[in-house]
């Protein structure tokens, strides 16, 4: 046991997940061993992997993209009816 964890023990309300000095303390420390088992498992992707993800982007970018220049050309004349343009 590291001298930090040994520490923290012999402080029990920081243990104790009913205190929300706890709840704070343990959440941040399973947040913590959460992150950190994340990091270790991941992996830098290949240049394929990249590529695939890199297309689906663009297209996704495309595809939204088109869908808020479609509604601004239909929405500029009922604005404009609504309104009544000069």
């Amino acid at each position: 046991m590291s001298s930090a964890a040994a520490k923290l023990q012999s402080i029990p309300f920081l243990t104790d997940k009913n205190n929300p000095i706890g709840w704070c303390v343990q959440g941040s420390i399973e947040f913590a061993a959460d992150s950190r088992r994340l990091v270790q498992r991941c992996t830098k992707p290949d240049a394929k992997e990249f590529k695939k993800i890199a297309v689906a982007c663009a297209i996704g970018f495309s595809i939204m993209g088109f869908i808020g220049y479609t509604v601004k050309l239909v929405f500029i004349p009922i604005n404009n009816i609504i309104v009544g343009g000069q």
